[in-house]
């Protein structure tokens, strides 16, 4: 005979806002459908799923098996704010892995992410960022960022954005100017770059300054870094309180002026005046 008793046991751990995620390998094929369901919020829920199981490399890669690439790239054209802002989180989380990454660049995401380089959600942008970032870290991502033509709105997105996205935005092109530097410099890279080394904060002095190291390795570079008085700020930054950030600009210097004795002779002259009384 049953009896009306309440259960010592807590209830099931049940999050509302995401999707009921399927039994085994059948997971990932069941949010891959609900990603391309009509429904709002059968999307939005499927995306909050994935934000969770896009930890796992190992999902990742049966996500990418299964095509939610596919869906989540239709996914960032969404009228919806919040759909976006996921589907960038998600897309960020599978670049953390190198199966994500090596997933970008088989399915053409990093151009499907660029169309979003104007959205009007910080959130979203800031995501974009973080994707790209990651992609970077592979030479073949950086190279694949370079590819696609995006250096230069890159460049330009560097002195409109906050400056959280801007320490991204340096990150991403640090590592792609190391592969090549050629559209960067054409888009007036150096002078942008000079006024990100007097800014108050610490990150961006010191990113801008690792970025200039990109810069200064072909000749163009060393010339533009001469040509835009960039060589006395960063003679300065020697001396700066903070020590990464030392580093970075005696790394941009040492580029610089490794073949161009004018510029060597410049800096003699600056280091001199500074040791004065």
């Amino acid at each position: 005979m049953a009896h009306a008793r309440i259960s010592m046991y807590l209830p099931p751990d049940i999050n509302p806002t995401q999707a009921a995620i399927a039994y085994g390998c059948w997971a990932l094929p069941k949010l891959n459908e609900e990603l391309q369901s009509e429904d709002l919020l059968t999307r939005q829920k499927a995306l909050m799923a994935l934000c969770d199981l896009m930890h796992d490399p190992e999902h990742v890669y049966v996500a990418i098996d299964t095509g939610c690439l596919e869906s989540l790239k239709a996914l960032l054209k969404d009228n919806n704010d919040m759909v976006r802002i996921k589907t960038t989180e998600v897309l960020y989380i599978m670049a953390t892995h190198n199966v994500g990454r090596e997933g970008f660049l088989e399915h053409d995401v990093i151009l499907a992410l660029s169309y979003l380089l104007n959205d009007p959600q910080s959130a979203c942008r800031k995501n974009l960022h973080l994707a790209f970032k990651h992609v970077a870290q592979l030479p073949s991502g950086a190279q694949g960022i370079v590819n696609s033509g995006l250096i230069p709105s890159l460049v330009w997105k560097l002195q409109r954005e906050e400056e959280e996205i801007q320490g991204l935005l340096l990150d991403t092109l640090a590592a792609c100017l190391m592969e090549d530097a050629t559209e960067a410099l054409g888009s007036h890279v150096v002078p942008f770059l000079k006024q990100k080394l007097l800014s108050t904060n610490d990150d961006i002095r010191s990113k801008a300054a690792r970025t200039l190291i990109a810069v200064s390795i072909p000749l163009e570079g060393k010339n533009q870094v001469w040509q835009h008085d960039v060589i006395p700020i960063l003679v300065h930054l020697l001396k700066d309180k903070v020590e990464e950030v030392q580093a970075n600009a005696a790394g941009a210097l040492m580029y610089a002026t490794v073949t161009t004795q004018e510029l060597e002779k410049v800096i003699l002259k600056f280091v001199w005046n500074d040791k004065r009384p």
